[in-house]
């Protein structure tokens, strides 16, 4: 008989107003990389906070080497050998990266802590995994990606024998992608038995070796990777066919909607500034892609663009009106929309409930409030259950439910929702595929389009390579705080603009 490291046994957690897992039944082997898929809110986080302890389940038995376990929180499951690395990484942002890996665990002799000892062991798994990290950098100064190895690190330093990564590339760049996708496998090879939850089709052919997917809350099957497509995976998560190739006719842009002339904004990491000098024109009935890898200043380019950062210098013009030291609100009202990089820190209020996150923007105008300065609630209310019927925002207590209790996915929906529906002159949109299902990128694109077919300028900052050869009618390209090259997507390929995103062909931008 099948030896499994973990098993968890027709599990059913709900809350209220929903399922979140109902009957599902999921089995690790030893020394596999297992990939949980499923659309977002399909339960495929609650179902691996479960394990986690994070969860008590209603019904279900989970069992670790054939042995029936009881996991009440999670030191029970580390003391199990079972760790992971949250979707929203768990890390105290004002301490060292040493001083997080070692939390809860930290070495002592008689009572005095032991960090040389600590040091030693973070730095030789380091070494040994290709993790690369600082051990004294604070996390609130460095990268996703490093934030990511951290967590990681965390639970090689704790000797997990059990590793789930929830999500582990939503927020990665391509190169990074690629560092964890080894990494993954050189853990499987050591023994190590993965669970990984991901949308990401190409990555689960990647490094799965077996694939179980659910669907709204229940389990629909398990397949080998090797014997199966991603057309065939993505309609077992959806329930249909999904097209992954974005249909649009050719754009025909009109007048300037966006013109930026000469714009630099510092850095608040280091002293030089992270946008230096940058012009662009992005025409109603156009979506122009600003490409690069994470951290050549896509995201201060965009805090300047939305008024979240002042600038050094430079101008900023909306439909031929100078917005430069307009305030954040002055620049929503005049028709600009913006869906943020960091849903939770720029997006959402997350303790607000998914109607009053609907109308953030939108509450002081006469159609949710009253002459007397009161919110109509049944406006507010009708206005939620709309939103989230058109664009399928799934949440358990409706417009209701507070933020924090959506999905990421579902999170992200409900921004998309919030700001395409101001019709805005002007959609900024950041890295808008985030941690998002293939259904609901396909529905997202479509979105994108449909706005620029409306004749709005659309604005796209993606990390996504496929996102960036598919949806924009141009590519700029961001290097350093440069633009270093305009691209037409139809006539180039991944690998030119692989070289224009390292820097490799900046000097032959043209004039």
């Amino acid at each position: 008989m099948e030896q499994y490291a973990i098993e968890m046994l027709h599990i059913t957690k709900k809350f209220p107003g929903i399922i979140a897992n109902d009957d599902i039944t999921l089995q690790l082997k030893k020394g596999e990389i297992h990939a949980l898929l499923g659309e977002n809110g399909a339960g495929k986080s609650t179902l691996m906070s479960v394990l986690f302890g994070l969860y008590q389940p209603e019904e279900g038995t989970i069992k670790k080497d054939g042995v029936e376990v009881r996991i009440n929180n999670p030191n029970d499951a580390n003391d199990l050998g079972i760790g992971m690395v949250h979707q929203h990484f768990k890390l105290v942002e004002c301490f060292t990266v040493l001083d997080n890996i070692i939390l809860g665990v930290e070495p002592n002799k008689l009572g005095f802590l032991q960090k040389q000892e600590a040091r030693e062991k973070v730095l030789a798994l380091s070494e040994k995994y290709g993790l690369r990290v600082d051990p004294d950098a604070k996390i609130e100064d460095i990268t996703v990606g490093m934030q990511q190895r951290t967590e990681i690190l965390k639970m090689l330093y704790r000797d997990n024998e059990i590793l789930i990564f929830d999500e582990p590339t939503a927020v990665l760049t391509p190169q990074e992608i690629s560092e964890l996708m080894l990494i993954m496998k050189n853990l499987a090879a050591e023994g190590k038995s993965i669970l990984f939850i991901s949308h990401k089709l190409n990555e689960i052919m990647e490094v799965a070796d077996r694939c179980t997917v659910l669907r709204k809350g229940k389990y629909i099957g398990t397949v080998n990777t090797k014997d199966t497509t991603p057309e065939s995976l993505s309609a077992m998560m959806v329930g249909r066919n999904v097209n992954f190739h974005v249909q649009k006719t050719p754009a025909t842009p009109g007048e300037v909607v966006l013109s930026i002339e000469n714009m630099t904004v510092a850095s608040k990491v280091h002293k030089n500034n992270a946008v230096k000098n940058v012009s662009l024109k992005v025409r109603a009935g156009e979506i122009v892609c600003l490409a690069g890898i994470d951290g050549n200043g896509q995201s201060e380019f965009v805090y300047g663009l939305s008024g979240l950062e002042p600038l050094v210098s430079g101008k900023i013009t909306l439909c031929g009106k100078d917005i430069t030291k307009a305030s954040i609100r002055e620049r929503s009202v005049m028709g600009i929309s913006h869906i943020p990089e960091d849903r939770h820190k720029h997006g959402l209020v997350l303790d607000y409930s998914l109607e009053d996150n609907l109308i953030l923007q939108t509450y002081f105008g006469p159609e949710f409030t009253s002459s007397a300065g009161f919110l109509k609630r049944k406006s507010i209310r009708d206005y939620a259950n709309r939103l989230i019927e058109q664009y399928d925002v799934r949440s358990g207590q409706g417009a209701i439910t507070t933020a924090r209790s959506m999905s990421g996915g579902n999170q992200q929906k409900a921004i998309i929702a919030r700001e395409i529906d101001k019709a805005p002159e002007l959609l900024i949109a950041v890295q808008p595929t985030r941690g998002l299902d293939v259904g609901a990128i396909e529905y997202i694109h479509k979105q994108l389009i449909a706005q620029r077919d409306a004749g709005k300028a659309v604005l796209l900052i993606s990390l996504e390579l496929d996102e960036v050869m598919d949806v924009p009618d141009r590519i700029l390209v961001m290097y350093e705080g440069e633009i270093v090259g305009e691209l037409d997507p139809k006539k180039t390929t991944q690998e030119e603009l692989g070289l224009y995103m390292a820097g490799a062909k900046r000097d032959e931008v043209k004039a």
